[in-house]
């Protein structure tokens, strides 16, 4: 299986679509990381054909940062232990 083919399955566990667009919503309770970078809490993510576009808004400001599939070497999905 290509890797691309398993960063998708990871973040659509760790998302959940958005009625009526193509885009996808973080599960409450689940923060991502991409490369070690930003830790996402509220993001919404596209999954385009090249690229995994990550937007989210933070204190009236809207950040948009794209990850090419071929560059992504890890994805860490964070979430409360359930008991």
């Amino acid at each position: 299986m290509e890797i691309k083919q398993t960063w998708e399955k990871v973040l659509e566990y760790a998302t959940m679509p958005l009625h009526g667009t193509l885009s996808r919503k973080q599960r409450k309770g689940v923060k991502l990381q991409i490369n070690d970078g930003k830790v996402y809490i509220n993001a919404t993510i596209f999954l385009e054909e090249n690229v995994v576009w990550v937007s989210e808004t933070s204190n009236g400001e809207v950040s948009n940062t794209y990850y090419d599939w071929n560059k992504i070497f890890s994805i860490n999905t964070i979430s409360s232990e359930e008991k």
